[in-house]
């Protein structure tokens, strides 16, 4: 596993954006949006069930950009 230091990571898309998804569950949540907060969720497990979403610190290759967009499409999915 690599380790980085927080300072080395901004504009190299190498970030994690999971956390982030996953605030914005708890967020929703407080504030009562309970199905868009299970819409988001569902897509966050399949995003971190898939090997091509998983960013360097999880031992893949995907970006930051990759992961976000797949865990937007994966909302844009469940809403259809």
């Amino acid at each position: 596993m690599k380790l980085y230091r927080l300072a080395a990571i901004p504009g190299q898309g190498i970030a994690n954006p999971i956390g982030t998804f996953w605030s914005a569950v708890m967020m929703l949540e407080h504030l009562g949006e309970a199905r868009a907060a299970s819409r988001l969720m569902r897509a966050i497990e399949r995003a971190t069930g898939d090997p091509a979403l998983h960013t360097t610190d999880l031992s893949g290759t995907a970006r930051t950009r990759d992961v976000t967009d797949g865990v937007c499409r994966l909302v844009k999915i469940d809403n259809e």
